[in-house]
């Protein structure tokens, strides 16, 4: 089992909304993905996929543009595994992957709703124990922060306030 990460290349778009297909289940995530492509909210150096040994999209994590507060940070949502290559470290690999993009790009904050046992082992921690939040009405430990390393490799200060996502977030 041979799989890598790259990032998503224009050609993929058809194979990641399958991913995403496969993964959830209905369009959702899908078409928020396809929302975001059409935003100024995209950055396409941060839609990574993981590929198997045929180069066939297996996994994708999306870290788009977001406010936080007068700040900018990042969104990491969706993630998405195909069910086949679920609980082999894919989703692992692509947000790592991800992270690691959004690091060298030099960019301070990534913030996700999502199980802190999950995105707990990235390093992401509760979002209100650094002032920030979330527009959604979720238990606390659910919307999360993480501070990427700058340039030095200690993390960078973090912004402070409410989040926007963008317009996509709420429309799909």
């Amino acid at each position: 089992m041979t799989v890598r990460t790259r990032v998503e290349l224009p050609s993929d778009a058809a194979e990641t909304r399958r991913v995403h297909m496969a993964a959830f289940p209905g369009p959702e995530e899908a078409d928020l993905v396809d929302a975001l492509r059409r935003d100024t909210a995209w950055l396409p150096a941060l839609s990574l996929v993981a590929v198997d040994e045929r180069e066939v999209v297996i996994g994708h994590a999306l870290l788009t543009r977001l406010k936080i507060g007068h700040g900018k940070g990042l969104a990491l949502a969706p993630v998405a595994v195909a069910p086949e290559w679920q609980r082999k470290g894919v989703g692992a690999a692509v947000v790592r992957a991800a992270l690691a993009a959004a690091a060298e790009a030099g960019e301070s904050a990534v913030v996700v709703l999502g199980d802190p046992d999950y995105y707990g082992r990235f390093g992401f921690v509760p979002a209100a124990g650094h002032r920030i939040s979330g527009p959604f009405e979720v238990p606390e430990a659910y919307f999360q922060v993480l501070a990427l390393p700058g340039p030095d490799g200690t993390p960078q200060g973090l912004p402070h306030g409410v989040c926007r996502y963008p317009a996509p977030f709420a429309e799909v």
